[in-house]
């Protein structure tokens, strides 16, 4: 048996998708390496960290037992340089076979064609997906074709460190009904309380959440405002985002968030991972690896905050999706490698919520949920906060990779305070004209 490759993949230089903007040919969706010993290689990629890695490990192994003439070719790196590859590939038409895909580029991928119809391939029964709500199964349909197949669910959760919180005797405020207004008194406090380090750091209450787009997003929800419309455009104006940048500008004025050039320096780890920041709000799959790179087994998850006390307006969204590359000459097996991480029993065992709740029926039983575990844990939180799920999930833009990035990048230049909150609303939208033209 040939133990399937696993490695971290290099950085390659960006190359624009709308270089490979023209359609290729038919895939070959035969059952060739599949049905008979026909020999067959195919390669699958994903992001993540060590943690994600070492669980793919184990899965791949087992899918090798099971399928010994397909030899799977693993790589994975870390989300920005994943992008940033796939990128460069589709260029030259030449995408890995499997791809761990995310909900917010699948549509510029499909628009260049770079993404294969899975449709034969779920008639046939090759990819069953009979263990899935169907709604669920919608996020990865555009245009008439279904391009992703999720592999589970999320939504935004708040978490944070009990250990710093004793450490520095403040307490996390009630997740049932606190404000933003709320949690950045929470922030202040903390940051007040954490007593510096040698180097000049303490314990903070957390970073600047407004430096990440899918919180505005959130936030916008909240406000009864409609991030993306169905044609393709955005739902909001400048104004929103000068105003959301401004529910932290007092604590950035005090140097009351994690300060940005201490995050910068220890990625890939960040504030909260390495146990100087108490509470990050993130996807609620994020438990595991929070836990595995803090090394931090107490850590909890719980409800965001909102903008009215307990209208918190989350929506599910599939924590990521699996795709197969237009351009595969190994269609069938590559489906079967997707059927196999979607459907089989041990593999929702090997990786637990760590890629979100499990979409399959099968596969979600078999998350072992031990009381206190990160497994459980997860789950609870999604059964704790079901009904707060009251809106549909948002439906990112074309370019929305580019756009994000955008957002981080300027949410970076804030922190330092080399721009306003005005100057940062009117760069990014400048941005925004391009990537979605």
């Amino acid at each position: 048996m040939k133990r399937p490759v696993l490695k971290a993949a290099t950085v390659v230089a960006v190359a624009a998708l709308g270089l490979a903007a023209c359609s290729g040919g038919e895939a070959d969706t035969s059952g060739a390496g599949v049905d008979d010993d026909t020999p067959v290689t195919i390669d699958f990629t994903w992001w993540g960290n060590d943690d994600r890695a070492e669980r793919y490990n184990e899965a791949l192994e087992l899918f090798s037992e099971q399928y010994p003439n397909i030899t799977v070719n693993g790589t994975f790196a870390a989300f920005p340089d994943y992008w940033t590859q796939r990128s460069t590939e589709a260029a030259g038409r030449n995408l890995p076979d499997v791809m761990q895909f995310d909900l917010s580029y699948l549509r510029e991928f499909n628009q260049s064609g770079q993404l294969l119809d899975l449709q034969e391939l779920l008639d046939d029964g090759t990819i069953d997906t009979s263990g899935f709500d169907p709604t669920l199964l919608e996020a990865g349909v555009l245009d008439g074709k279904t391009i992703g197949i999720p592999t589970s669910t999320n939504t935004l959760g708040m978490f944070y460190n009990p250990e710093l919180l004793e450490q520095t005797g403040t307490e996390f405020p009630d997740a049932e009904t606190y404000t933003f207004d709320e949690y950045n008194d929470f922030i202040a406090d903390v940051a007040a309380a954490g007593e510096q380090t040698a180097d000049g750091y303490g314990i903070y209450g957390a970073g600047d959440y407004t430096g990440t787009f899918w919180f505005f997003i959130q936030w916008l929800l909240q406000n009864g405002v409609t991030p993306f419309e169905e044609d393709g455009t955005l739902g909001f104006e400048e104004a929103d985002v000068v105003e959301f940048l401004n529910l932290t500008a007092d604590l950035r004025e005090a140097g009351a968030t994690y300060p940005v050039e201490r995050g910068v320096a220890l990625k890939p780890l960040g504030g909260f991972t390495a146990n100087e920041s108490a509470s990050e709000m993130s996807w609620d799959n994020f438990l595991a690896g929070y836990v595995a790179d803090s090394g931090t087994e107490t850590i909890e998850i719980t409800q965001i905050p909102s903008v009215e006390p307990g209208e918190k307006a989350l929506f599910l969204k599939p924590s990521m999706l699996y795709s197969i590359g237009a351009n595969t000459e190994a269609a069938a097996a590559s489906a079967t490698l997707v059927n196999f991480l979607l459907t089989d029993p041990e593999v929702g065992r090997i990786f637990g919520t760590s890629k979100g709740v499990p979409a399959d029926a099968d596969q979600r039983a078999a998350v072992e949920t031990e009381e206190g575990s990160v497994d459980a844990k997860v789950i609870a939180y999604e059964e704790a906060v079901a009904e707060q799920v009251t809106e549909t999930t948002p439906i990112p833009v074309k370019g929305f990779g580019t756009i994000e990035a955008k957002w981080l990048e300027l949410g970076e230049n804030l922190g330092y305070g080399t721009i306003t909150p005005e100057q940062f609303a009117e760069e990014w939208f400048a941005e925004a004209d391009l990537a979605i033209m």
